[in-house]
């Protein structure tokens, strides 16, 4: 009789501690952060919680998996789980692969922006700290890559990583540097112009440098508008260069301001600065802007004519007239004017 009172006993026992062990642990608001890796086992997974408090026997949830056919689903991830969790909720979150979705720093630089724009753009998103950011703008010597795109410094250049900070759409690491960030910049720089068939042959036969060509294209990228007159201004552009004749381009004396104006006075135009093209013959020392690959493209491959000259249209389209004489450009100013908006 004894002997049996005791085997109840110790049945019961045995039967209180797995439930119990099968139980939730206390509840708590403490995000408990796991990592499954793949191909991880059932058993080490079974561990793994047990070793992080998620559950309270390793053992109870070995057998609650074998019973209940679960495991097989389970998905490789980062989790989160708060403790107090059942085994279905724990289950649950495991085969769905409820994942924890890393925090990044997603923005989009425009084509044509420059480089204090994106500082400025960056910093009011909270990702840079803008003088730091401009600092290593202003002197890119740590950066490999930029001595990889033999970026120049020095002869006039105002910001010499300017024209090598590709416009696009980043989503890095909330925790990526300001460094980091140039870093990705400048390799969507080097993976564009690498994109570009025959690249060392067209520099070579249109007798550009990397720099030369960044340049031009920041100049297209400023001037145009209309995208289908990218390879046409840019022909303008190298019609006058042939030919010796000041650029005159508005866009390299609003960058030498530092600040963008609806209209310039002449006394603009007089502004003391090698970014000047109403004062000094060829390109400026460096780009005034940073091109996308379209303005790039334009550059490599200029429409020819004989165009010296083109005005902005007024009529609101963004568009230009064109002219081969002064003379005819006088009168697409007038054209100009006559229908503006």
């Amino acid at each position: 009789m004894w002997i049996i009172l005791i085997v109840l006993i110790v049945i019961a026992a045995g039967i209180g501690y797995g439930w119990n062990a099968m139980q939730p642990t206390a509840t708590s608001d403490q995000v408990v952060p796991y990592t499954l890796k793949s191909g991880t086992s059932k058993s080490t997974v079974a561990e793994e919680l047990a070793q992080n408090g998620l559950i309270k026997n390793a053992l109870a949830f070995k057998v609650y998996l074998k019973l209940n056919s679960e495991g097989s689903e389970f998905k490789a991830g980062d989790y989160e789980f708060t403790p107090g969790l059942t085994y279905a909720q724990i289950i649950t979150k495991l085969n769905n692969a409820d994942v924890v979705v890393p925090k990044t720093m997603k923005f989009t630089i425009p084509e044509g922006y420059t480089v204090t724009q994106i500082a400025d753009k960056l910093s009011e998103a909270g990702f840079v700290d803008r003088d730091a950011f401009m600092k290593l703008v202003d002197d890119p010597s740590s950066m490999k890559l930029a001595q990889e795109l033999k970026v120049p410094t020095g002869d006039g250049i105002l910001h010499p990583l300017e024209g090598y900070l590709f416009p696009a759409t980043y989503d890095l690491p909330i925790e990526s540097t300001e460094s980091d960030i140039i870093a990705n910049m400048l390799l969507a720089t080097r993976t564009k112009l690498r994109s570009i068939d025959n690249l060392d042959a067209q520099l070579k036969e249109r007798n550009l440098t990397v720099h030369q060509l960044l340049t031009e294209a920041s100049l297209v990228e400023r001037e145009v508008v209309v995208p289908e007159e990218r390879a046409q201004v840019a022909g303008v552009i190298d019609n006058r260069l042939k030919q010796n004749m000041k650029l005159q381009i508005d866009a390299t004396v609003q960058y030498a301001l530092g600040k963008q104006k609806a209209r310039l006075l002449y006394s603009d135009l007089k502004i003391d600065s090698p970014y000047n093209t109403y004062l000094h013959e060829g390109l400026p020392p460096g780009p005034i802007a940073n091109p996308g690959l379209d303005a790039i493209k334009a550059t490599l491959a200029p429409e020819a004519s004989k165009y010296l000259y083109y005005v902005t249209k007024k009529d609101g389209t963004g568009g230009h007239l064109f002219a081969q004489t002064y003379q005819e450009h006088l009168k697409n100013i007038e054209t100009s004017k006559s229908t503006a908006k």
